[in-house]
């Protein structure tokens, strides 16, 4: 089932790209959250996501939210992919598609693509933002005006 806005986000845990186990409970109901789904590790539309979120990181932090990245590539791959681009938010594997169905990320192109999905979750943990497009860039925009409104 998959979230709407105004649901409180439930809990889950999964390996970030250094293989430690991230515990949602340690953001969520703590501060906003911008939870981004994303198809696959260094091909060109993520990777022009990744490096936005990266680009404008300090925008998100002086709102007091933090950024995750989650696909379903593995651990080693997210570490390599983070590495390269210098990425200062976590990563999560999610090869499961466990994260993916608890939050109801569609798939994209006929089923053949996983979506590309961004939530805002507020520092109560409620769903604010739900936004799903196969651009990079424009989620970004929406995430940080979403913040911005909820700082208001």
């Amino acid at each position: 089932m998959a979230l709407k806005i105004g649901d409180k986000l439930p809990n889950f845990k999964a390996k970030d790209s250094q293989g430690n186990v991230f515990d949602s409970q340690s953001v969520v109901g703590v501060k906003p959250v911008v939870f981004y789904f994303y198809p696959k590790d260094d091909t060109r539309v993520c990777t022009q996501q990744a490096c936005g979120f990266r680009d404008q990181y300090e925008d998100f932090t002086q709102l007091g939210a933090e950024v995750i990245g989650i696909s379903g590539d593995s651990v080693v791959s997210h570490k390599i992919f983070a590495e390269k681009y210098k990425l200062p938010f976590t990563l999560l594997s999610d090869g499961d598609k466990k994260i993916r169905n608890l939050f109801g990320v569609p798939t994209a192109l006929f089923g053949l693509l996983p979506g590309r999905v961004t939530y805002v979750v507020d520092e109560k943990g409620i769903l604010r933002l739900q936004f799903d497009n196969l651009g990079g860039k424009i989620h970004i925009e929406k995430a940080l005006e979403t913040l911005k409104k909820m700082s208001k």
